[in-house]
């Protein structure tokens, strides 16, 4: 059961944060450090685990009265995407206390990162289908396999990890999930450079690496839930859109737009590609203010359902096609890359409004692709949420050591 909490009350307790760890003036793991302590973490999460055990929608009331007072705002989703966006849920759901208590605060501050190892190589979206084992040897579990498109690996403390600990029963039934030590021997990380030059993603190497038996969540045979609760949180979260009108993809669009070169166009072209500007921002206006209602009208902290991927699939689409008109904005301009073709990891380094779209129309080609393609949220999304009959499964009752494999 949810508390209540007046928002002037939550206001206020925002500001006694600010009084006590002002952004501005203190760094970042001592701001986010208090703030968890205060409770206004995740404001949906039990007291003592960065929370005040309201509902999920009023933690746009602390990040607003944040962003009000200070210069300085920590965006979760740059800082520790898949700690804050899906590791927090789950360790809250599943985690034994010692481990909430252990992993929570430390994931809040990104004093450690977090990572998800689900993909295979072999899997491709059937996550379900992975073949990486998991062999119980006493009080430790011994872990072989490979994992793929891992995103902030190589900064990672610690991974969430889906194997197979019982190949003779149905897909989904013989996986478990574990919480992986990234620094435990036998992890080997190697970069995956992308069509930008940078490797964020990475592929993961297993060799015999060993996790203690307390670092399962869930029971033996549940990961594919645990798997899901943790799906889910990710689609919302990279579905949420910006709650802020000028901010995102088409802040920049607009911003190239008014700052476009007049001189070698036509009328006709002119008014054409005005027609793309304003349809781009009428459709990212719709994907903010559905956002902001789904997060109003949410009245548990439970997790997320699958009507989370509707937000995910149009955002994806979106920030795809508004990439692409910033560069035809942009014309023969667009046309180099001035950053070059240097393979790295990614700075995070501050780009102009031009800079940013040439990135960001190579970068977003993962957007339909990451966190689940777009032909699999609409699978979702027809099958549970419209409650269309699903594609056929012939191998759903067969022991996945029984299923062909190449």
């Amino acid at each position: 059961m949810s508390k209540t909490m007046s928002e002037d009350e939550l206001r206020q307790r925002t500001q006694a944060l600010l009084a006590e760890a002002h952004p501005d003036k203190v760094d970042r793991v001592t701001f986010r450090g208090t703030q968890f302590d205060h409770g206004l973490a995740w404001v949906h999460f039990p007291e003592g685990h960065g929370g005040l055990g309201l509902t999920p929608n009023l933690q746009a009331i602390v990040n607003d009265e944040i962003r009000n007072n200070a210069d300085t705002f920590y965006n979760d989703i740059e800082l520790n995407p898949i700690g804050i966006g899906m590791g927090g849920p789950v360790v809250l759901t599943y985690a034994s206390e010692e481990w909430k208590k252990r992993l929570l605060r430390p994931m809040f501050t990104c004093e450690e990162i977090w990572c998800q190892l689900f993909s295979e190589p072999s899997a491709g979206s059937d996550v379900a289908g992975l073949s990486s084992r998991a062999v119980r040897d006493g009080d430790e579990w011994v872990v072989n396999g490979q994992k793929v498109w891992t995103t902030l690996a190589h900064v990672s403390k610690w991974g969430m990890l889906v194997t197979r600990t019982n190949p003779d029963v149905p897909k989904h039934k013989g996986l478990s999930y574990f919480l992986l030590d990234m620094e435990s021997e036998g992890v080997d990380v190697r970069p995956l450079y992308q069509i930008t030059g940078e490797a964020e993603f990475n592929e993961i190497f297993l060799t015999d690496v060993r996790i203690p038996a307390d670092r399962m969540f869930g029971t033996e045979g549940d990961g594919w839930q645990v798997a899901i609760t943790t799906l889910m949180n990710e689609r919302t979260a990279l579905g949420g859109g910006s709650g802020h009108r000028k901010a995102g993809p088409t802040a920049t669009l607009e911003h190239l737009w008014n700052d476009r070169d007049k001189t070698n166009t036509s009328a006709a072209a002119d008014a054409i590609m005005r027609d793309r500007v304003t349809q781009l921002h009428i459709e990212s206006e719709l994907l903010r203010v559905t956002s902001l209602r789904a997060r109003a009208t949410q009245k548990t902290g439970g997790n997320p359902g699958p009507e989370g991927s509707v937000g995910k699939l149009a955002q994806s689409e979106i920030y795809k096609r508004t990439w692409e008109t910033c560069l035809d904005v942009l014309g023969k301009e667009s046309l180099t890359f001035e950053e070059g073709y240097e393979l790295r990891r990614p700075a995070g380094s501050p780009r102009t409004p031009t800079q940013l779209a040439k990135y960001q129309f190579l970068r977003s080609r993962a957007n339909s692709i990451e966190g689940g393609t777009s032909e699999v949220m609409r699978n979702i999304l027809g099958e549970r949420v419209l409650g269309l009959p699903g594609e056929p499964r012939v191998d759903k009752a067969v022991a996945w050591k029984d299923i062909p494999r190449s």
